[in-house]
């Protein structure tokens, strides 16, 4: 009689996290984040990433939250502490797990996430907000089933509803609930927000999303901080150690073509790879690894201005697409070899007839130290699908 007593207590005990685990799918909302105090918080904001020195966070602001009696405040540096010229924070459960630990929920059922968020004085920009995607890339033990991203998304002083459509996503097993990444180019004097009330909700009416046609003209890079960038010079070539050959600004002053910034790049060869290259990926460091990019069937051409710091300077190859991998982008088209006036000059690359159905390598350039012995300095500016 008592081992059948001690029995069925241990089965009560166990309802409890069986339910919480099934609660995404049952319940028609699941937190992330309603107040400091609630039990019904489910992740962690632990995941600190990038230069994480340059982040502040207080997770009980009282400074006129959207709900509740707290919300939670972020300050932003922008001061590239650890070098990245990125930082971000991500939700986790359970907390600092990048998909070593067994955790997260089973989030089926859920077909949106929504937030509140404002910046402190209008203007803020997130270069992205996400949810999933934690011990995917590389693949850990433990992988989130799914990655879905949003942004680039500019704040109001005022408190607004954003949403992430995950219709048709597979959330079965999600550690990282949400997550948002900001870079210095897109907040050179750093910036303070605040986010509140994260929660995913089941919502019937809405609908997978298909990837859509984008509107022309498309911007690759209109100037640093502008949200209308699509992509981001993450793929340095050949390997790593061109970080001893490239030295690239986003945000030069000197003597943009349109704006207050222009990007500039330097090459030198020190590593003696003997060439080098830079790709303007979405999302960042995606090798065809990650199913991104856009489809920009509806452009033609692809523009963009281009000099050099004293004219001559030779660029092999300026190309669109081309990225190759498990998502492999759809077409490759390119120009060159290009020899650089010191003026200003715009350049075209023919789109007529591509494939542009699927791009995540919006943009790239490579050189060597053949046609450049002396190295290269040259400058880039409005480069743009239209």
């Amino acid at each position: 009689m008592k081992k059948f007593l001690v029995l069925v207590l241990l089965l009560c005990l166990a309802v409890p996290a069986f339910a919480a685990k099934e609660q995404g799918n049952k319940a028609s909302e699941f937190i992330v984040y309603i107040d400091k105090t609630s039990p019904d918080n489910h992740f962690v904001p632990s995941g600190w990433m990038g230069d994480y020195g340059d982040i502040k966070m207080n997770d009980q602001a009282m400074d006129s939250p959207h709900s509740g009696s707290t919300c939670i405040q972020f300050d932003y540096s922008g001061k590239k502490t650890q070098n990245n010229g990125w930082a971000g924070v991500y939700w986790q459960n359970p907390a600092n797990n990048w998909g070593s630990k067994k955790g997260g929920f089973d989030l089926t059922g859920m077909t949106k996430l929504t937030f509140w968020a404002r910046g402190a004085k209008g203007g803020e920009i997130l270069q992205k907000v996400v949810v999933g995607g934690v011990g995917m890339e590389p693949k850990a033990a433990y992988p989130d089933s799914a990655k879905i991203e949003m942004g680039p998304v500019e704040l109001t002083d005022s408190w607004k509803q954003y949403t992430i459509n995950l219709a048709g996503k597979d959330l079965s097993s999600i550690s990282g609930g949400f997550g948002w990444v900001t870079t210095s180019d897109l907040n050179p004097n750093g910036a303070t927000f605040y986010i509140d009330d994260i929660k995913f909700e089941a919502d019937a009416s809405m609908k997978p999303e298909g990837r859509k046609q984008e509107s022309v003209p498309f911007y690759v890079y209109s100037d640093s901080r502008s949200a209308s960038n699509h992509f981001i010079p993450s793929g340095w070539m050949p390997n790593a150690a061109t970080g001893k050959d490239l030295k690239f600004e986003a945000a030069s002053k000197e003597d943009p073509y349109l704006g207050d910034t222009c990007m500039k790049i330097q090459y030198q060869d020190v590593s003696g790879n003997r060439w080098a290259g830079i790709y303007w990926q979405n999302p960042a460091n995606n090798w065809g690894n990650v199913d991104g990019g856009f489809d920009l069937s509806k452009a033609a051409k692809l523009t963009f201005w281009a000099r050099g710091a004293k004219g001559g300077e030779r660029i092999e190859e300026f190309k669109a697409g081309g990225i190759m991998g498990e998502y492999s982008d759809s077409d490759v088209a390119s120009i060159g070899p290009v020899i650089l006036n010191k003026d200003w000059t715009q350049y075209t690359i023919d789109l007529k007839g591509k494939d542009m159905s699927y791009i995540s390598g919006g943009f790239c350039w490579a050189t060597n130290v053949d046609v450049n012995p002396d190295g290269v300095t040259f400058y880039l500016d409005e480069i743009k699908y239209e």
